[in-house]
């Protein structure tokens, strides 16, 4: 399963709901995307000494997802799809669509614009 931005800080913040998914889970996936934004959050966060050793902590257990020339063909297609469509999202998310797509990984998150990408899974928690 690949985590979104918003999967991994709640994960890291304890929320029950997601720990619980994840308990199930055998593979836990990170586009490096998520990677980046997660440290940019981190550079301005009160917390940053608490949380970053959580955080690397954390990546020892997941794989990290790069962007490669195969998920350009997966992130130009859903592109295309969402522009044809009128439903545009963030750009990022564009990316972990692509991975997720390529991989054939649902995505961990609780935007509900990864919905409007008809070839992946998006699974929310409460």
């Amino acid at each position: 399963m690949i985590l979104d931005t918003n999967g991994l800080s709640d994960f890291l913040e304890g929320n029950p709901g997601i720990v619980n998914l994840l308990n199930d889970v055998t593979g836990i996936y990170l586009p490096v995307i998520v990677v980046g934004e997660y440290r940019f959050g981190l550079r301005g966060s009160r917390l940053k000494k608490e949380v970053e050793p959580q955080f690397e902590a954390f990546m020892n257990f997941c794989s990290i997802l790069d962007v490669t020339e195969t998920t350009t063909r997966s992130y130009a297609a859903i592109r295309h799809q969402l522009k044809k469509a009128g439903t545009p999202i963030p750009e990022n998310d564009i990316w972990i669509a692509a991975l997720a797509k390529q991989h054939q990984l649902p995505v961990l998150s609780n935007d509900k614009h990864f919905d409007l990408v008809k070839t992946i899974e998006r699974i929310g928690w409460d």
